[in-house]
């Protein structure tokens, strides 16, 4: 276990009284617990505080990323939309330049808490296998395109919770569809995942640890389906778009995906549902110069100009702050 400090020894490293201490906690975020009943802090995490919260910090010689510095690192959820957002973001901001790890919505969430991205981009739906359903607010909208007429559903504020020691800013990225994706015609007129079990089709799927899975998941626990019985279940491909190119070349009768990768690749798609595709912020990077340009470009006439080459994009509420019960 990494060393554990006492009050008084980080009121001696922060050169303060007790007292300060216990108002840095609540007022300033100290990174702090109290599972023993007193309050102790993660050496290593006080330290990770104080550079994030250092003012005109040096530059360090090596190309040391520092907070505030020209790389901007996103990890998480793939998507076709996002992918042309970090080519837009180098353009519009000369000496910035933002990287993306595929790691899927639940990756993204740890790569955040380990602090190894300043963003995370996630979809994961609340209420889908093994993850309790979170209260939807009086009045939410139904999600939107789907084929059974389910309730909006929340996305990303319960698993951040069960991931994350602080509750992170979620801005909205964009609303998306998510179905399955069939070859042109929709020839084995697949309607929903109880079609795929019942006429034997053949799937490629997505890791665990992504939204697109869990949906897909949620979908066949509803028909009370086996999903090991499933031809090519257990085939995962790391993309939205290499799902597509496998239903495209005739290995996949089926995949779970988005609307945009059908259009993309002129596929049929059947419609599951709308979903928020949202990105999830560390409130120490919040104000970050590079996560606020990104969050700032959300809103320019030119990000939104990329949506129009896609299919199944909603930009109404790309760039705005979401909170619990904001469903599609």
């Amino acid at each position: 276990m990494k060393q554990l400090l006492s009050t008084r020894e980080v009121a001696k490293v922060l050169g303060v009284n007790e007292k300060m201490v216990y108002s840095l906690i609540t007022e300033k975020g100290l990174p702090a617990t109290k599972v023993t009943g007193k309050w102790l802090f993660p050496a290593h995490l006080v330290e990770q505080w104080l550079e994030n919260n250092t003012v005109n910090h040096p530059e360090r010689a090596g190309g040391t990323v520092q907070p505030g510095g020209g790389v901007l690192v996103l990890a998480g959820s793939n998507d076709l939309l996002l992918d042309k957002a970090m080519g837009l973001f180098a353009d519009l901001n000369p000496g910035h330049i933002a990287a993306f790890a595929n790691l899927g919505s639940m990756g993204g969430l740890r790569a955040m808490r380990e602090g190894l991205c300043h963003m995370a981009a996630s979809h994961l739906m609340e209420g889908g296998p093994g993850h309790a359903a979170e209260p939807a607010a009086p009045g939410s909208a139904p999600a939107g395109g789907g084929t059974g007429g389910k309730p909006g559903r929340d996305y990303n504020f319960g698993h951040a919770r069960q991931e994350l020691d602080e509750a992170p800013a979620v801005v909205n990225f964009c609303i998306r569809e998510q179905g399955y994706l069939v070859a042109p015609g929709n020839p084995n007129a697949v309607r929903d995942a109880g079609d795929i079990v019942r006429k034997g089709l053949r799937v490629v799927n997505r890791p665990l640890g992504t939204g697109t899975r869990l949906l897909f998941d949620t979908e066949l626990s509803r028909v009370g389906a086996d999903p090991l019985r499933i031809p090519g279940y257990g085939t995962e491909v790391r993309r939205h778009l290499d799902a597509g190119i496998e239903v495209l070349a005739g290995r996949a009768d089926a995949a779970p995906g988005i609307r945009a990768v059908a259009g993309l690749l002129g596929l049929g798609f059947v419609p599951v549902q709308r979903e928020r595709f949202d990105l999830l912020v560390p409130r120490a990077r919040y104000f970050d110069r590079g996560v606020q340009l990104f969050l700032g470009m959300l809103v320019d006439a030119r990000f939104r100009a990329l949506a129009d080459g896609f299919e199944g994009y909603d930009l109404s509420r790309a760039g705005r702050v979401v909170f619990p019960g904001d469903a599609p």
